[in-house]
């Protein structure tokens, strides 16, 4: 008889996950690994490609907002988790790359309102741009695969 193979001996996995924004590139969401869940760049970005924390007003002038794009961003990562028997509970490491640094006091309430300091270690950086001239975040992120969930 067969020893049952170990997390860390599973092949890895990887997915698209239905109803959310398909990825701008040819990668998955999510991929499990070793045991962890690793998720590719997320941002605010809906399935129709319109984007959470952008408004537009009747003078075409666009109002963007971190706080709404950081909330979206961490929720589309929280359903991303789900995807595989994931949750927010599970990230032990995130980053997070900021187009203006001058927003991390508003990304930094909204990342209080879903962590502590229990939470996921982070990093943060700022970068010249994102894939959209409307993004203001992206974060990336690395969850443990709790044993007896599903992948």
């Amino acid at each position: 008889m067969r020893a049952p193979r170990s997390r860390a001996a599973e092949a890895p996995t990887a997915r698209v996950v239905a109803g959310k924004a398909v990825p701008r590139g040819a990668f998955p969401h999510v991929k499990v690994a070793g045991g962890f869940v690793f998720v590719s760049g997320t941002s605010s970005r809906r399935p129709d490609n319109t984007f959470a924390g952008v408004s537009v007003d009747e003078f075409g002038t666009t109002d963007l907002d971190i706080r709404a794009q950081t909330r979206a961003v961490i929720e589309n990562i929280r359903d991303l988790l789900a995807s595989v028997g994931a949750d927010l509970s599970d990230l032990v490491q995130v980053t997070s790359y900021l187009v203006n640094m001058n927003d991390f006091g508003g990304y930094n309430e909204v990342w209080a309102e879903f962590f502590d300091a229990t939470g996921p270690t982070r990093t943060t950086v700022a970068v010249h741009q994102l894939p959209h001239p409307h993004l203001l975040i992206e974060m990336q992120a690395v969850a443990l695969l709790p044993v007896g969930r599903s992948s």
